[in-house]
């Protein structure tokens, strides 16, 4: 299962995607839990993150990207994925 849950903040994105997920035995990939981590771990793309969710803004496709393909290809989305706030452009989309 390869499923992409959208929706406006606070519309339940999250809680309906961790039920998906446990039901199916899925891994729900939050990218907006996979930035707060890469804030928390990662020294050079940890301050632009933590900037941009600062201002409100929409963290950058060029540093989003590379961290949601990453999680897509390791062992843990082998079963398929619940993608949660990903995509949020059209080159996230296309990516």
């Amino acid at each position: 299962m390869r499923l992409v849950i959208l929706g406006p903040p606070g519309a339940g994105k999250s809680t309906q995607a961790r039920r998906v997920a446990e039901k199916y035995g899925t891994v729900h990939l939050s990218v907006g839990d996979l930035l707060r981590a890469a804030v928390a771990s990662d020294k050079s793309v940890g301050p632009l993150i933590k900037d941009a969710m600062a201002r409100g803004d929409l963290v950058s496709d060029d540093v989003v990207k590379p961290i949601v393909l990453k999680q897509l290809d390791g062992p843990d989305a082998a079963k398929g994925f619940i993608l949660d706030g990903f995509p949020r452009t059209i080159p996230q989309a296309r990516s």
